[in-house]
């Protein structure tokens, strides 16, 4: 299926790797320019020359914090006239509400509630201006059903998606969609680094870790971030402006929900 966006343009946030990584790949699979971002600048260098090698896209690379004010500034500064936004941002460290004090809310809240809106306010007025535009949000299967562990996630990115249920329905009519993707658990650092605290705290090892949390999966493994970027790029098509406001999961079926 041709989806329709060659030419396009995107800003990708936190793609040197993982699931931001994903959906750069698969957008610029179908033709379009990139501006990409992330911390690291060594990943982010060797990632956007990997994808111009191997789609012959233009690809701009800003090595930046975008949960921080400077860090969007300078992604924004660079982004020019934006067809495409996919926002992403790490999440916060698991544990227990007992754990956490305003400062860790806070950070929380800076960095999947507040910065991925920022970046919308910047960017959505110009492309309902040009009657035109894609935004996605990279957030959490725990939207739908709240993980204990993962309670700053909860807060912080809950509050994302009741931004986005009242704004996307504002900016529909200018040809502009809003929509959120849902991940589970998918082959990347944060399975890691999840599963990591898994292990040390229950004395397992990292491969038990994993098979455990596998048997949790319907599909029974973990996701990769090639499917999770094909989702991705048909969500920011030509074919998918009838598709407003929706938090669609991308979890194997681990969310077990009824609607």
């Amino acid at each position: 299926m041709d989806l329709g966006i060659k030419g396009k343009r995107a800003v990708v946030c936190a793609a040197s790797k993982g699931l931001g990584r994903g959906c750069a790949e698969a957008l610029a699979a179908e033709g379009v320019d990139l501006v990409i971002n992330a911390r690291g600048a060594e990943a982010l260098e060797a990632t956007a020359d990997a994808i111009r090698r191997a789609h012959g896209v233009s690809v701009t690379a800003i090595a930046a914090d975008i949960t921080t004010e400077d860090g969007r500034a300078q992604v924004l500064a660079a982004a020019g006239d934006v067809d495409i936004l996919v926002n992403n941002a790490g999440g916060p460290p698991p544990g227990i509400w007992t754990d956490w004090d305003r400062d860790a809310y806070i950070a929380a809240i800076d960095a999947n509630m507040l910065a991925p809106i920022a970046m919308m306010q910047a960017l959505v007025p110009a492309m309902m201006e040009r009657g035109w535009g894609r935004v996605v949000n990279i957030t959490s299967q725990s939207v739908r059903a709240p993980i204990p562990a993962l309670g700053l996630s909860n807060a912080a990115r809950t509050g994302l998606t009741g931004f986005v249920a009242g704004t996307a329905r504002q900016v529909a009519e200018k040809g502009v969609t809003i929509n959120n993707l849902l991940p589970g658990i998918h082959a990347t650092d944060r399975a890691i680094a999840l599963d990591t605290g898994v292990s040390k705290a229950q004395g397992i090892d990292m491969a038990t870790a994993k098979k455990n949390r596998e048997a949790t999966i319907p599909v029974r493994r973990y996701g990769t971030s090639e499917e999770f970027g094909a989702t991705c790029a048909y969500l920011c098509s030509v074919h998918a402006g009838f598709i407003v406001g929706q938090n669609l999961l991308h979890d194997g079926g681990g969310t077990n929900l009824t609607v």
